[in-house]
């Protein structure tokens, strides 16, 4: 009776064995699946993404042309779809009414249409994202925007970039469901649809990657990467061929910062950041209001449209999209007084009419608020030292990116929106300054942002960090129990049970590579399966399946995807250039163990 053996792990010469139905070819082992970074897949997404955002470019205009003809008739009783601001109305107390009208039709159409056009757009997905697999429902991708058409163009004090950027997320992930992707490339699609409607709103394809990645796709890989960077780019193109060139905001030249007003912009940052974290907290604590109503939701856009009315009439400039209003404060047109004034009731009219649950976007509110809020800041700094040589300007367009970033959490699509929206390169120092100690306040004063609060409440985990992937960086050869115990195909099964209860060396091992008399590789059986057979016939009977094995050179990321692909506990080891001669055994514990030099706990010990 042959006794299990160790392999030498000798090189083995010639063919291999005679008999295919014991001996299975490479081709039928289970062999791990070597995934490249960037392939064809890659581009077939890219020309979907740019697909998906040529079409989310004309979508932005055409939503901004239906926002306009909707504010024309609704204000001004005319037919035309230039984009006007409802501030110039003519209607008086009358002007309460037409925010009323456009909650009704908006909440008949979230109670009758989809509850999920509710919002500004950007949780939603995020959640669809998460949860999901990137499945967006394909009548979102013209109730969004036509809903959100009618709430701004009858008043509410939104973006239209927040509707567009869902609106390009629910086609991208309808592309993707009707062409049957997998959950990984819908995800980069609905990312690359939302990009792109970004990039077509601000002509800002840099930023829009950026926020692509910072809050949809989760990861920074090129793979996903690629077509969303390209998809931005794309939409951005046509919004060149559409609208023009011109930056979307008119704002400088600034003056440069010297070493002390870039410290006072990085306080103003601070404050801003802080202001974020009040910001949300009032937003949700309003959505919590409109929570204990005794009145049914379909209800609230309307009961909100009365506060937006009400503001309107106040002060007409909160009413519509706003972005004539950061023109203003950012070319220093306005008072501070006029500016504090329009941002205060900017945010109640923007914060009730979000928390009732209407269609509207964040960032352009946000941004109007953050700037208001940064000017008046950077104004009480000039008068208190006038020599300093901090710019009011400049101090706004930080209160702007600083407020996003607190709220949102995106800090780098924050920054670099601010830049490329204005084009002032030499505000770029000040706005990382402002930027990121805005994002390290409100990343320490609030758990979740703006975007995450909502689908946090209903349990879902959004990570805000990205790492890189630790087994993803570890080879098998050095993680695998080198030399395992092998045995023999031609050993009787009762004498190999018999030496499993014998204590001898290797006897207490949960699995074995059972090799032929060359040493070539057959397969692998387990404790279970020789202690379950019968006892009668030789070992090479009771293989079943073709070896499942990984390469000494492949990741720990491979070897554990090879374990779930093979539904197997343990994978053989071999050499790519002798993958029939088993050199090691790895096993899910070696795949624990290798977390043990990154955890604290472990590494204090």
């Amino acid at each position: 009776m042959p006794d299990p053996h160790e392999t030498t792990g000798a090189s083995i010469e010639g063919a291999l064995p005679v008999a295919p139905s014991l001996a299975p070819t490479l081709d039928a082992a289970h062999m791990p699946v070597e995934v490249r970074p960037v392939d064809g897949r890659v581009a077939w997404l890219c020309g979907l993404s740019i697909a998906i955002a040529v079409a989310s470019g004309f979508i932005a205009q055409i939503l901004t042309h239906l926002i306009g003809l909707i504010t024309n008739l609704s204000y001004f009783g005319r037919f035309s779809t230039s984009f006007s601001s409802p501030a110039g109305n003519h209607l008086g107390a009358l002007a309460i009414i037409v925010p009323v009208v456009g909650g009704v039709i908006v909440g008949l159409m979230a109670r009758y249409g989809s509850k999920a056009i509710r919002g500004h757009g950007i949780p939603e997905a995020m959640e669809q994202v998460l949860l999901n697999e990137s499945r967006i429902p394909p009548r979102i991708t013209f109730l969004k925007p036509l809903s959100a058409a009618v709430a701004i163009g009858t008043g509410g004090p939104f973006g239209a970039e927040g509707p567009i950027i869902a609106t390009g997320g629910a086609l991208g992930s309808l592309v993707g469901q009707i062409l049957h992707t997998t959950a990984a490339e819908r995800k980069t699609l609905l990312a690359a649809g939302a990009a792109a409607g970004m990039a077509a709103t601000f002509g800002s394809p840099v930023s829009a990657a950026l926020l692509a990645v910072e809050l949809l796709l989760f990861e920074l890989r090129a793979r996903s990467l690629i077509p969303v960077a390209l998809a931005a780019a794309a939409a951005t193109a046509v919004r060149i061929a559409l609208v023009g060139t011109a930056p979307a905001f008119q704002a400088g030249p600034f003056t440069p910062a010297n070493a002390a007003s870039l410290a006072c912009y990085a306080v103003i940052g601070a404050l801003v950041g802080v202001s974020s974290v009040a910001v949300t907290k009032l937003v949700y604590a309003i959505e919590d209001g409109f929570e204990k109503l005794p009145v049914h939701w379909m209800w609230w856009p309307a009961l909100g449209g009365i506060a937006v009315g009400v503001v309107g009439l106040i002060s007409p400039h909160t009413l519509g999209v706003g972005y004539d209003n950061i023109d203003s404060i950012l070319s220093g047109h306005l008072t501070i007084t006029a500016i504090g004034l329009l941002c205060a009731w900017k945010f109640v009219s923007w914060s009730i009419a979000l928390g009732s649950g209407t269609s509207g976007g964040t960032l352009a509110p946000l941004f109007t608020i953050g700037g208001g809020v940064g000017a008046a800041l950077g104004a009480a700094v000039v008068a208190l030292a006038p020599g300093i040589g901090l710019d009011v300007r400049v101090a706004a367009l930080v209160g702007m990116a600083s407020m996003f970033a607190g709220a949102s959490r995106a800090v780098l699509a924050s920054i670099i929106f601010a830049f490329e929206t204005t084009r002032q390169p030499i505000a770029l120092l000040p706005l990382l300054a402002g930027g990121v100690t805005a994002h390290f306040l409100s990343s320490l004063l609030m758990r979740n942002s703006i975007m995450t609060e909502k689908i946090a409440r209903r349990g879902v985990r959004v990570s805000s960090e990205y790492a890189a992937d630790l087994l993803d960086q570890l080879w098998v050869k050095d993680s695998a129990t080198a030399n395992p115990v092998t045995l023999p195909a031609e050993m009787a099964v009762q004498a190999a049970r018999d030496w499993l209860g014998s204590g001898a060396a290797g006897s207490d091992h949960q699995g074995y590579p059972v090799v032929e008399r060359d040493g070539h590789l057959l397969g692998l059986l387990t404790r279970r399966d020789l202690l379950a057979a019968p006892s009668a016939g030789e070992l090479r009977a009771l293989i079943q399946r073709p070896p499942v094995i990984v390469f000494t050179d492949s990741t720990l990321r491979q070897a554990l995807d090879q374990m779930l692909a093979a539904g197997v506990g343990r994978l053989i080891v071999v050499e790519r250039a002798q993958p029939r001669l088993a050199v090691g055994i790895l096993t899910r514990s070696d795949l624990l163990g290798a977390h043990q030099d990154r955890h604290p706990v472990l590494e204090a010990d």
